[in-house]
């Protein structure tokens, strides 16, 4: 198996990450540093990343319904809780497949794939993504109609999203929406509906693909099949 794909099995890195660490000379084969990328794995190898022995793991895959106030990282400078503290029985080194804001819950992938992770993650595949939206103001046709035809963010326009008005409180002049992307970008829901003067509240994404998060309280998990695992490839590849 190719240096960067067996770096990417073990679940250090993505396959590109993987590359990174090879050229800056990160990575040992059998004690000597190694340059060539098209390096070819052996059985009996010894790998080494960082003076850190890695071992071929089989990939796992997990769904978790992430709690508000928790950081999607595999650690945190301020030793704050992070999606990691959920897992800690798990053998595997799994870690999050893309992020979800600090103050925003719901579902998140978690794997130790590099190849699945930077599949899900890449800007070119358009995996549904589905979220609920506590916003401020009366959301209504006109004005989430923008949404539609795309917003421009950080100097780039979005592609069209779908939408539906879950409800709208007058008293409070607050409404909940759900808004369907098919996109990844930093903080894009949110700047999206800022974008269109509702800024969000609260947030929660609550599906993702073909996955949803029926069964999962906040802070609970369990594994994918491999079927759903399949769907969401192939739903990234376009099949």
């Amino acid at each position: 198996m190719r240096i960067n794909k067996y770096l990417a099995h073990a679940g250090v890195a993505s396959r590109r990450k993987a590359e990174e660490l090879i050229k800056a000379g990160d990575v040992t084969v059998n004690g000597d540093v190694m340059t060539d990328l098209a390096y070819q794995v052996k059985s009996g190898d010894t790998v080494e990343v960082k003076q850190t022995q890695i071992y071929k793991e089989e990939p796992v895959y997990y769904v978790l319904n992430k709690p508000r106030g928790v950081i999607s990282s595999v650690s945190d400078e301020k030793d704050r809780k992070t999606v990691m503290d959920f897992f800690r029985h798990i053998p595997e080194r799994i870690y999050p497949v893309g992020r979800l804001d600090w103050d925003t819950s719901g579902l998140i992938l978690m794997t130790n794939d590099g190849e699945f992770a930077n599949l899900m993650t890449h800007p070119r595949h358009e995996i549904e993504k589905v979220y609920i939206a506590k916003v401020e103001g009366q959301a209504n046709k006109e004005n989430l109609r923008p949404l539609t035809q795309g917003v421009k963010i950080d100097g780039r326009k979005t592609k069209p999203a779908i939408y539906q008005i879950i409800k709208q409180d007058i008293s409070t002049k607050k409404s909940v929406v759900q808004l369907t992307i098919h996109e990844g970008r930093n903080h894009q829901v949110k700047k999206m509906f800022e974008a269109v003067g509702l800024p969000v509240q609260k947030l929660s994404r609550v599906q993702y693909g073909t996955l949803d998060l029926t069964g999962l309280q906040p802070g609970e998990f369990r594994r994918l099949s491999k079927k759903e695992v399949s769907q969401l490839v192939n739903a990234a590849k376009g099949i």
